[in-house]
């Protein structure tokens, strides 16, 4: 999950801040190197209770 979201999040961002131009890709995993650690991280820490907020609004 947490792969997902910070690839389509750091290859959006990156576009929308430096466009297609030279050097894109190397810009791109440079914030994916960076983001997908901390997304992990707040992923393991926080799924569970997040889970139980989307149960709740759902029912």
């Amino acid at each position: 999950m947490s792969v997902y979201m910070v690839t389509i999040m750091t290859f959006v961002i990156t576009w929308a801040n430096t466009g297609l131009s030279d050097g894109f890709l190397y810009r791109w995993w440079t914030a994916f190197y960076i983001a997908w650690p901390v997304a992990f991280s707040l992923t393991l820490l926080g799924a569970s209770y997040l889970q139980k907020i989307a149960l709740k609004m759902i029912k």
